[in-house]
């Protein structure tokens, strides 16, 4: 099975994550972000992963802190519980709609961690969530977690369509990679990722 609990305190927030990679659960999430803990759970599902995570941040002085914090301990978790990669099927692909909004999200678990992102939103804020910190989250599990990691918004205008069509796309596409091929090999020519 290919769990893992992490903590990772700092001054700025105190977060606790678990992980299962190998099972769809309901998982329990909550960071006091109210739209970010919906995100995360439509990440989750669409991954096909049980997820926890419990983060208490300094959102009196705003979400930066616990979103860009969130995305590093995810990004570990991720990184730790797949260690070696060994039979893994490294890539994933998908091109998601969300009613009037489409996002491409191509991922590879390389080891080198990596994020182009391409995406003009149109509102500053959607709910109590600063919609600029979606880029910081998408870069700190990237980075964290050692994966190359592009998502690209075809078109869309509503905002709330956007990032949940980044966040479903990027479930679905870490789901594709993280699935077993049954090889047992490291999936890469140089024998390490």
């Amino acid at each position: 099975m290919r769990e893992t609990v992490l903590e990772r305190v700092t001054k700025e927030t105190d977060i606790r994550i678990g992980l299962n990679l190998d099972r769809t659960g309901e998982g329990s999430i909550a960071t006091s972000i109210g739209f970010f803990d919906h995100m995360l759970t439509l990440f989750a599902f669409r991954a096909g992963i049980t997820l926890d995570i419990a983060c208490e941040g300094d959102l009196h002085i705003d979400g930066h802190h616990t979103v860009e914090d969130v995305g590093i301990a995810l990004g570990q978790a991720i990184g730790k519980t797949l260690g070696d990669k060994r039979g893994i099927a490294r890539y994933g692909s998908v091109s998601l709609p969300m009613d009037e909004a489409l996002v491409h999200c191509v991922l590879d678990i390389s080891g080198r961690g990596f994020l182009v992102f391409h995406a003009e939103l149109p509102a500053q804020q959607v709910g109590a969530f600063e919609t600029e910190l979606v880029e910081e989250f998408f870069r700190a599990v990237a980075l964290q977690a050692g994966i190359t990691l592009h998502i690209n918004l075809a078109y869309g205008k509503n905002t709330h369509h956007i990032i949940e069509a980044m966040f479903k796309a990027f479930g679905v596409a870490l789901g594709q990679a993280i699935s077993l091929t049954g090889s047992g090999v490291i999936p890469s020519t140089k024998g390490v990722l």
